[in-house]
């Protein structure tokens, strides 16, 4: 073979390549190659610039899953938890008794995860009388007045269980009966779809109720709460979950130093037995404006004690929703500083019963956990509406569906 010759198909076999490596947007020692008009120099120069790998040490993605394992027995009935992993590693646990969220895990702002809601870890604390615990609450979710009301000229007597009045269902409601369960899985969320049929006349309400409870955790890091009902007869139906909120963690103290939003100007004024007198009043230069991020503790003290009425004081309100159109509207916005983790609350319910753990005193079954250990933010229509024709009606017929959609929107900052 001709020298020349040979030489020369060595250099071009070199220089192709070097333009092959530039096409690709690299060069031999393994540097970026600036794009045009990216201002970063000539080749040279970025050959100096080392790049910043993005971080993925420790961050494992999570096959999202659903694991069942046996909780215990309620007479003869096996109950089940239920864990939810997203795609995000966040874990739900739920359970077939009460429809009930057991625990939910996040993580922190440094990645460290941890149970974020108060419950037990065991069945026999959910069996005796304890605080709603993560439940599903129902036929009618917080009071009616007297235990009674009037529906198309008939009188109905409920069971009557906060003194003289009827509270969130009576002595047996919804949290307190054992659903059927059954595993929901899509394209990007896992959950639970939970049904109980409450027959007529159950704890004193008209109609056969047929209801359903979804808690899907999806991979957006979203815990959708979707309830539906039907009735057989025209009867009152505001069902809620009453979910025990700690973002620093359970037991890691009081949440008195969480910033809270309410997107409410008005509150549902109530009497000093929690019974709404009819008027909705404005929340400006009351302890309720939480409009502003407000620390929950920064003036819980002006709401005092009602010994009377055996009333440890501080947050059992219900708020009004401010909404412009129908549908799912932010409701909620509170972040705890310590640990970082956030949660926004969307519904498309009109109130939100804002409670403060006013009444957590350690004496439950198997509960450590102490006064305003907790909060709950429990979406529904507002409290005695079967009473109060001025309020959104809670009224169901046969022929139409109840339906109420809650997003809980879990995030870091």
């Amino acid at each position: 073979m001709n020298s020349k010759k040979h030489w020369t198909q060595i250099l071009s076999f070199f220089a192709t390549l070097v333009i092959v490596a530039v096409i690709s947007g690299c060069v031999p020692n393994g540097s970026p190659v600036p794009e045009s008009g990216s201002g970063s120099g000539s080749v040279e120069s970025s050959l100096k610039t080392e790049s910043t790998p993005i971080q993925t040490e420790g961050v494992v993605k999570a096959s999202m899953d659903i694991r069942r394992e046996s909780f215990g027995e309620i007479d003869g009935t096996e109950i089940f938890l239920f864990s939810c992993t997203n795609a995000n590693n966040l874990v739900l646990k739920v359970m077939n008794y009460g429809a009930t969220v057991v625990a939910l895990e996040t993580p922190d702002r440094n990645g460290k995860f941890a149970n974020i809601h108060l419950g037990f870890s065991q069945l026999d604390g959910y069996q005796q009388r304890h605080p709603y615990f993560g439940s599903t609450v129902g036929r009618y979710c917080n009071r009616i007045a007297k235990g009674q009301f009037e529906l198309d000229g008939t009188t109905y007597t409920l069971a009557t269980n906060d003194g003289k009045n009827h509270l969130h269902g009576g002595q047996t409601g919804f949290d307190a009966v054992i659903w059927s369960a059954e595993e929901y899985r899509s394209d990007d969320s896992v959950g639970i779809l939970f049904r109980y049929t409450s027959p007529d006349g159950e704890e004193g309400y008209p109609g056969t109720v047929q209801a359903s409870a979804l808690y899907e955790l999806t991979n957006d890091d979203t815990l959708r709460m979707e309830f539906t009902a039907t009735t057989d007869k025209p009867t009152h139906v505001n069902l809620t979950n009453h979910s025990y909120w700690n973002l620093a963690g359970a037991g890691s103290g009081t949440i008195l130093d969480h910033q809270m939003m309410i997107a409410a100007d008005r509150f549902v004024e109530p009497d000093d037995e929690m019974i709404p007198t009819g008027r909705l009043l404005s929340v400006e230069e009351t302890p309720l404006d939480f409009r502003q991020p407000t620390t929950i503790g920064s003036r819980i003290s002006q709401l005092p004690p009602l010994p009377e009425k055996n009333n440890p004081g501080g947050y059992d309100h219900c708020l009004v929703i401010n909404r412009q159109e129908p549908g799912v509207v932010l409701a909620v916005r509170v972040v705890d500083p310590r640990s970082g983790r956030g949660m926004e609350i969307l519904t498309d319910q009109p109130g939100i019963q804002f409670y403060s753990g006013n009444y957590l005193d350690g004496t439950e079954s198997g509960n450590r956990f102490t006064q305003h250990a907790a909060f709950c933010l429990e979406t529904q229509h507002h409290p005695d509406t079967p009473n109060q024709p001025a309020f959104p009606s809670t009224v169901l017929r046969p022929g139409e569906t109840y339906s109420h959609t809650t997003l809980h929107k879990f995030f870091v900052e």
